[in-house]
């Protein structure tokens, strides 16, 4: 009994352990080059290419709608998403908005290794960035984030002036999440990386869309539900019955709400 218990042990050990040097690989997937992204009819695209202070650089691009000063939107992409494919969608989801769009480090062609802190001050550089263009309106910046990328959107919100925010299939905090995907383990005491929403989401002040899916079993909707019910400012929601984590933006309810919010906000 004691070897069957020493080895149980030494096995639980191991995993916590492999969990804690592989985090990085199990956090954030990456998603490989592919080619530039395509602007909807009647748009224009430009390159919006970062460098970081340590030297990673940031692949992004902006889509330009046929308006003179566009109100803008920094969208922030999904776990082994290609941030800037989506660019193709901006028409339908945010009207006539320049939408802004950075590959994390290690997706796309961005290089550099991702981690929580590197990712939300890549967030800042582009904002900041953002700032000094004469072209776009910078005095109404909203933020788009969808699952990974709602973390980030919660902490520019923090750290800088926007307008609104949308969230898509957003968590409380990746330690919640990560709860309920290990329940036997100590993940508290493992992840470096906690993107923790809810901390931040009291002293936020700023109108918020919030969007989840019922069939969500990546990040089951509660997570959305705590994060709203802790907000400081005026929430809006949308719980889309028949969709999951990756299919939602196939609704036909999901550009038009984003929409007509942005509409309202911006």
């Amino acid at each position: 009994m004691k070897a069957v218990l020493f080895i149980a042990i030494a096995a639980y050990v191991g995993i916590c352990a492999f969990l804690w040097f592989a985090q990085e690989r199990l956090i954030f997937l990456g998603a490989p080059p592919d080619t530039p992204p395509t602007a909807p009819p009647g748009w224009r695209m430009e390159r919006f290419d970062l460098e970081a202070p340590d030297g990673a650089k940031l692949e992004g691009y902006i889509a330009h709608p046929p308006v003179e000063r566009p109100a803008v939107v920094l969208y922030f992409g999904g776990n082994a998403e290609e941030a800037t494919h989506h660019l193709k969608e901006s028409a339908r989801l945010y009207g006539p908005r320049a939408v802004v769009a950075v590959n994390y480090r290690g997706y796309g062609r961005s290089t550099g290794k991702p981690g929580e802190a590197v990712l939300v001050a890549d967030a800042l550089l582009a904002y900041d960035r953002l700032l000094a263009r004469t072209d776009l309106d910078t005095g109404r910046i909203a933020v788009h984030g969808r699952s990974l990328g709602s973390g980030i959107a919660v902490a520019l919100a923090g750290a800088r002036p926007v307008k609104a925010l949308v969230l898509t299939t957003p968590f409380d905090s990746l330690t919640a999440v990560a709860r309920g995907q290990y329940p036997w383990a100590p993940v508290g005491l493992l992840l470096r990386h906690r993107f923790d929403s809810i901390s931040r989401a009291p002293e936020l002040r700023h109108p918020v869309l919030v969007v989840s899916a019922a069939g969500d079993d990546v990040i089951p909707p509660a997570h959305a539900d705590r994060l709203a019910a802790a907000w400081g400012g005026t929430v809006q929601a949308l719980r889309l019955p028949h969709r999951g984590h990756n299919d939602l933006f196939l609704d036909p309810l999901y550009g038009p709400a984003i929409a007509a919010f942005l509409d309202r906000r911006l």
